[in-house]
């Protein structure tokens, strides 16, 4: 799909990932519905859109209210027309062991990091489904196939989310609509949400593995909003996560029983005056990028060719050691039968006195 003067929306888009998609579609030239809580950061991102040469609606909703998320895509609709691509992309998550969290909280996490995007994507449907056409992009992460200690929560959601996305795909599909679902799993990626989300660890939060800057992120959405896959990989531990959880998930458990909280720690104290975006925007703390160090670009894959790869590098390796099996016994078995000792030519049609008695012998 050409980007060029279409209408994109992007949820969660006052900060991180979304605020990163939000440049990279206007870059595009596509004309931007911007959601998220914070009137204000809504508007620093409209006027970063709009020096970017594009248009853009400020939209300010919570997207676990379905109510005011519908009357917001009403709002960018009446503004810039019908929707071309929805990008749900708003989350919440709590740094936690599980039998520290309140139900408060993990309800709190699953309204924004699933239902918000179960009511984005019905918010979507009814702009697409009249006209029989549009791309929706679910931020994914590596997490929604592999649960890791401390975010529990936030990896229920993301395992929903692709339970939820493979129901309408085949929805869709049954109607013949050229409506297309793509999720895009992303690694570990430097945005403010561990400046600001909540934790119940002695430690400040922060990204484990391999880290990649917002912007990379933003290229793969952008991605599939063009090409709509039904999935992409984004970036190296994204793509090893999910085949060593499929193939070994019992080391994964193992490893990431012992890796995985300090991982997700810095070395730095949580400050008593900590702030949390759990149930109220962090003001001050909105951007694009976090405190990290990471990488600017990453390597982008999608699912299905990945799943082939993995499948064909198997199977060449068991045809492979196959191949090597029977050479090493093919060397190791017999070269020839030994065959009886011939009678040689003088002893032809002779028999000995004493080979003559030994039958007799044995009578």
């Amino acid at each position: 799909m050409r980007l060029k003067n279409k209408v994109v929306v992007v949820t969660g888009a006052a900060a991180g990932v979304g605020r990163a998609a939000a440049h990279r579609f206007a870059r595009a030239g596509a004309k931007l519905g911007l959601i998220a809580r914070d009137a204000q950061a809504l508007e620093d991102v409209r006027r970063e859109v709009e020096e970017l040469g594009a248009a853009a609606f400020c939209a300010p909703a919570d997207v676990s209210d379905a109510d005011k998320l519908f009357a917001a895509a009403a709002q960018i609709e009446e503004a810039l027309g019908p929707i071309d691509v929805w990008v749900n992309d708003a989350m919440a998550t709590v740094f936690s062991p599980v039998w520290q969290m309140s139900p408060d909280e993990f309800r709190r996490v699953t309204e924004v990091t699933y239902l918000g995007f179960v009511h984005g994507t019905m918010a979507a449907l009814r702009s697409m489904r009249p006209r029989g056409r549009g791309v929706i992009v679910q931020v994914g992460s590596a997490l929604a196939y592999r649960g890791i200690p401390l975010q529990s929560a936030y990896c229920g959601a993301k395992y929903a989310i692709r339970g939820f996305s493979d129901s309408l795909r085949t929805e869709l599909r049954h109607d013949r609509s050229r409506i297309r679902v793509s999720i895009v799993e992303l690694p570990a990626v430097n945005t403010p949400q561990f400046d600001w989300a909540r934790t119940h660890m002695p430690r400040q939060p922060r990204p484990m593995g391999e880290v990649y800057e917002p912007e990379a992120a933003a290229d793969a959405i952008w991605m599939a909003a063009t090409w709509p896959w039904r999935e992409y990989w984004l970036g190296r531990t994204t793509i090893l996560t999910i085949i060593a959880n499929t193939v070994v998930p019992g080391f994964m458990d193992r490893f990431l029983a012992r890796s995985a909280y300090e991982g997700q720690e810095t070395s730095l104290p949580v400050s008593p005056s900590r702030q949390d975006n759990l149930f109220r925007p962090v003001n001050e703390l909105h951007r694009t990028r976090g405190s990290f160090q990471a990488r600017s670009g990453a390597v982008l894959v999608p699912g299905p060719v990945a799943r082939l790869g993995v499948v064909a590098a198997g199977a060449m390796t068991f045809l492979g050691a196959g191949y090597a099996a029977g050479r090493v016994l093919g060397r190791a078995g017999p070269r020839h039968v030994q065959r009886a000792e011939a009678p040689s030519p003088g002893r032809r049609g002779r028999t000995s006195a004493r080979d003559a008695k030994a039958p007799a012998a044995r009578r």
